[in-house]
């Protein structure tokens, strides 16, 4: 039987160059009530997977519906900063 071994060194989560930048990390800032939105939309929804929604259960996912949108509204209506090296 041949083993099979890699010829380069370890990929690792912890590699030094591997940590977000400070623009990485303000840009995670700005887009984090998107994010929040996001997560809100899917709890609603996640409820309603094992059971029949109720109206309230309706009302709760179309609120968090709105929310969302009007987050990612006000995040695309931001004007971000340009910064070299990050984003397409």
């Amino acid at each position: 039987m041949n083993h099979i071994v890699t010829v380069q060194e370890a990929v690792t989560a912890f590699a030094d160059w591997n940590e977000p930048t400070n623009a990485e990390l303000a840009a995670i800032e700005r887009e984090m009530p998107v994010i929040e939105a996001d997560i809100e939309l899917l709890d609603a929804q996640i409820i309603t997977l094992d059971r029949t929604p109720t109206e309230l259960d309706r009302r709760r996912i179309r609120r968090a519906r709105r929310l969302a949108l009007a987050a990612r509204l006000a995040l695309a209506n931001q004007v971000a900063p340009l910064v070299p090296g990050v984003g397409a």
